[in-house]
């Protein structure tokens, strides 16, 4: 039986494989508290007394703009904590799966990026974050990491959530329409996760694929283009909002800006993955559906 230990269990991704890893094994989650990922010393202690088989990191500091006035903490959390568990791995034997971003690129162009192409990230966020991808590669340790973006859930925050609740106080929103992306739901990461560790253990030779997958939604669509699509969804199912789809406007990226620059172009291209491990991955808009349905049944329950 595989020991699975999650870590960052109360995040959106964490809170997902907690449901979607369960048959696989017997877990151990651990919170912030139980597991601080700035507390190296502490996630040492842990992961030698725990001894999984598999750890699997869904902790992160993922504050983006913060992260330009903090980037000795977010590189400690993104980069060196990661480090010391594929290091601890390693020694384990064990697989290490840890989720990384499309902001390890600079977004030019506008086709998808794929594992191989050039990394260029354009802010501290990006660049702990790719800090992090090398030390697992460098470690030696059996590994998949899963480059994602635009991660939501009906748990806690996110950009659906936030429109949600500025279109139920304003009559109209201003959202940035050059930067494109497809929204990628948490519950489909933690699906895909179970998914390829299932692979692995069927597998007669699961080191082989051990390695670097993107993991994002089919499509694509741009912030104002995916706010238009939760205000007119939310307002279908009877949520009341003040703002309609109409009345959500498109700005440029140079007109909303923010401390840490973002890529315009965070198309990722899945085929690897889905060649690998079997997958069909749905579009964008079938996992908002159902988080909205999911987010606005809690509402007027």
């Amino acid at each position: 039986m595989n020991d699975i230990l999650i870590l960052g269990s109360n995040g959106q991704v964490g809170w997902e494989l907690q449901r979607a890893l369960a048959p696989l094994g017997r877990l151990t989650v651990c919170d912030r508290q139980r597991a601080n990922l700035e507390d190296l010393d502490g996630v040492r202690r842990l992961i030698e007394s725990e001894r999984p088989t598999i750890i699997v990191n869904a902790a992160a500091y993922t504050a983006v703009d913060k992260a330009e006035s903090e980037p000795e903490r977010a590189h400690r959390i993104n980069a060196e904590a990661v480090g010391l568990l594929a290091s601890l791995a390693r020694e384990l034997d064990a697989w290490l799966v840890h989720y990384s971003t499309d902001y390890v690129f600079d977004g030019q162009g506008n086709r998808p990026f794929g594992e191989q192409d050039p990394t260029a990230p354009l802010n501290a966020y990006g660049r702990t974050k790719l800090a992090g991808e090398h030390a697992i590669s460098e470690s030696g340790c059996r590994h998949l990491i899963l480059r994602t973006s635009w991660v939501y859930a009906a748990r806690g925050a996110n950009f659906a959530k936030t429109m949600l609740r500025l279109a139920a106080d304003r009559e109209e929103l201003r959202i940035v329409a050059d930067q494109i992306g497809a929204p990628t739901s948490a519950e489909l990461i933690a699906d895909v996760t179970a998914q390829a560790l299932a692979h692995l253990r069927n597998h007669p030779q699961p080191a082989s694929l051990s390695g670097l997958y993107h993991l994002a939604a089919s499509g694509e669509v741009s912030w104002h283009g995916y706010a238009r699509f939760v205000i007119a969804e939310a307002r279908r199912l009877g949520l009341a909002l003040r703002t309609d789809a109409e009345h959500v406007l498109p700005i440029m990226t140079n007109e909303y800006p923010l401390p840490a620059p973002r890529p315009a172009n965070s198309r990722l291209d899945t085929t690897r993955l889905c060649s690998t491990f079997s997958l069909t991955l749905p579009d964008w808009q079938f996992h908002v559906r159902r988080m909205l349905v999911e987010l606005i049944g809690e509402r007027t329950a």
